[in-house]
């Protein structure tokens, strides 16, 4: 049976911290390590959580076996006493969280995991590297998601990202309100629906359009989409509906200036009686072009670069900070970092979001000044309590893991969207939608 090992997917100094501490016998103590974000990038206006599924399945495979502790030796990167920690590591601490698909927004206690130094702190890359790649692509999904309104949208941009993260960008589109993606493991991993016909080399490979029409038709049938812009889009429209009748399923436009042509096709279209038949666009669509195809005749679209790529904003810029230990004396306080711009709120945290006849107004985060038990949400009027629990001493829950997690995730991210105030709608640059306020408790 292969091993699988998650383990080196860290930075080195994860392990020389935990080294130095083994040796001086900080390594058991007990910390709360919190992972958030200072601010939203692009100065949209809210964030969404995602990659939470993938990184618990990453920490059921956090182990390292016999090639991890080999590269670990010859590199000579710890010393014979961590190589010995290591080779028995399992992580047996907890983490809480919030929900995968739900809203975050600055100073958010995205993910909070409570264990050893040790066991926490060689965490924190593989848990950045997952949540901030992830949650990127779903705050860019979710703007485009809103911006289409009920018109559904395609991820297809597998080609523009490395073909690991094209899959972890697919689920991540996904949850956020994508319908389907080009993307087959993707499909098959994460339970996606997937969709794809043809590019233009199939039109390309045959001596004539209509040909290339006619044996996609007989392949797919008349309810597939044709490819009409390789040559003249007008000659295109005219010789799909010619080939496959007025029952043809859709057109794909994936050139010019998309508002004009779509309402000269669909006209066209029209005329010809097909008024059934879709249009669908994929040029270079982000949430702006979206946004300003509102009111053309367009039935679906396709996204590639933005979206895999976070829409200009490729990382979400999330942080992971020690935030409480446990001292010498097995006292519990709390510990912040200080500098400038890059300050961090020590204590272990609650998080709430109040609500006002259903639309969220406020992030509340209650902190305590150590390990004591924060609030539950009855302390705050007309509020929901935003984390659950993951990992229970060391355990993975599994039912936000796999295909079911992902269909949870979607839903719950559909279900908290419509908390948002309408100012959260808009696509311009601003500051986040509702404040953060923090509550000493």
């Amino acid at each position: 049976m292969s091993h699988v090992s998650s383990a080196l997917l860290t930075d080195r100094y994860e392990l020389t911290m935990l080294g130095a501490a083994l040796r001086d016998g900080t390594a058991h103590r007990q910390c709360v390590f919190e992972l958030f974000g200072r601010r939203l990038p692009g100065a949209r206006r809210f964030g969404v959580v995602a990659g939470t599924g993938r990184l618990l399945a990453r920490l059921r495979e956090f182990r390292f076996g016999d090639d991890e502790l080999r590269f670990l030796r010859d590199e000579r990167i710890v010393d014979a006493d961590t190589l010995a920690y290591l080779e028995g590591f399992r992580f047996s601490g907890t983490v809480t969280g919030y929900r995968e698909g739900e809203l975050y927004f600055p100073g958010s206690p995205v993910l909070t995991v409570e264990g050893t130094f040790a066991e926490a702190v060689v965490l924190e890359t593989v848990a950045l590297s997952i949540l901030n790649h992830d949650s990127a692509v779903a705050t860019a999904a979710a703007r485009m998601s809103i911006a289409a309104g009920e018109r559904p949208l395609a991820e297809m941009g597998s080609r523009r990202a490395s073909e690991t993260s094209a899959v972890a960008a697919a689920r991540a589109a996904y949850i956020a309100g994508f319908g389907a993606t080009s993307n087959l493991e993707a499909g098959r991993t994460w339970g996606i629906p997937t969709m794809g016909t043809a590019a233009h080399a199939w039109t390309l490979l045959h001596d004539s359009e209509e040909d290339a029409f006619r044996s996609q038709i007989d392949a797919l049938g008349t309810d597939t989409t044709l490819l009409v812009d390789t040559y003249d889009i007008r000659a295109g429209v005219e010789t799909a509906i010619r080939v496959a009748g007025t029952g043809l399923g859709g057109v794909r436009l994936d050139s010019g200036d998309l508002p004009t042509v779509a309402a000269e096709v669909r006209q066209q279209l029209d005329a010809l009686g097909a008024t059934g038949t879709r249009i669908t666009v994929t040029s270079d669509l982000d949430e702006f072009a979206i946004a300003a195809l509102a009111a053309s005749p367009v039935d679906a679209y396709g996204v590639g670069t933005s979206v895999v790529t976070g829409s200009g904003a490729p990382t979400a810029g999330m942080v992971y900070k020690l935030v409480a230990r446990q001292a010498a004396d097995g006292a519990w306080i709390a510990v912040a970092k200080a500098s400038a711009d890059k300050a961090s709120v020590g204590g272990r945290k609650a998080a709430f979001r109040e609500l006002d006849a259903g639309t969220a107004t406020r992030e509340i985060v209650a902190v305590a000044d150590g390990f004591e038990s924060v609030p539950s949400a009855d302390a705050f009027e007309d509020a929901r309590a935003l984390q659950t629990l993951l990992v229970d001493h060391g355990e993975p829950d599994p039912a936000f893991e796999g295909v079911a997690g992902t269909q949870a995730a979607r839903a719950h991210h559909l279900r908290v969207r419509e908390e948002l105030p309408v100012r959260a709608l808009a696509l311009s640059r601003s500051d986040p939608a509702i404040p953060t306020v923090y509550r000493q408790v």
